[in-house]
């Protein structure tokens, strides 16, 4: 495989995991490429989707990516995501939220380091079943999204308020969460919710190039 081929293929690898959009020098630390080969590398794979019609498509946000399904296909896509919605929480899910829960507002990397497993995809189900939500941006490099629970968390459990939630059953439990934060794993009170794109944030890449 050629190089260009073979940074193509990251680029896809990279943005299918995250889920999200990301930005352009993250990207482009992460293949290991210069910043300046970023938007031909990105056209390329644009150009990919479109002309083999898939259903995938990467969509330029104001200086980040991210990897999309297209809106004719949004019906299939919401009826899979509702049948998904009405299954049961898995272990997984179930003990990532409840470290959020009880550690709000935290980070996927503060998710990560107490379960010690990648947890962005078990973050991202929570948020599309509403019990999770985006609680701002931390200025620090990269400036990581924080997560909180939602109202909709407190009403599937019963809750009146966080302060309803039940003790950790003993001390061995309580050790779970004995995580040191890291700088991006501190929000400010006042942070607020950030985007990194102007007026429309589905600006596609063909559209960008017309």
């Amino acid at each position: 495989m050629e190089k260009l081929e073979f940074d193509c293929a990251a680029l896809e690898a990279v943005l299918f995991a995250a889920g999200e959009p990301m930005e352009g020098d993250r990207l482009a630390e992460a293949l290991g490429i210069p910043s300046y080969d970023l938007p031909p590398l990105a056209n390329q794979l644009a150009r990919m989707y479109e002309e083999s019609g898939s259903a995938l498509q990467l969509l330029s946000l104001g200086g980040s990516y991210q990897l999309t399904t297209r809106a004719e296909y949004a019906d299939a896509v919401k009826a899979a995501l509702e049948i998904r919605k009405n299954t049961p929480l898995s272990n997984a899910a179930m003990e990532t939220l409840t470290v959020i829960a009880y550690n709000q507002p935290v980070t996927k990397g503060f998710v990560e380091r107490v379960r010690g497993v990648d947890s962005g995809s078990v973050v991202n189900t929570l948020v599309e079943r509403g019990l999770v939500e985006e609680a701002g941006r931390i200025e620090v490099p990269g400036r990581p999204l924080a997560y909180r629970t939602t109202s909709h968390f407190l009403r599937c459990f019963g809750l009146t308020s966080l302060a309803d939630l039940p003790p950790l059953p003993n001390s061995e439990d309580a050790d779970l969460f004995a995580v040191k934060p890291e700088a991006d794993d501190i929000l400010p009170e006042d942070a607020e919710l950030e985007t990194d794109y102007e007026d429309d944030p589905t600006e596609t890449i063909e559209d960008s190039e017309s």
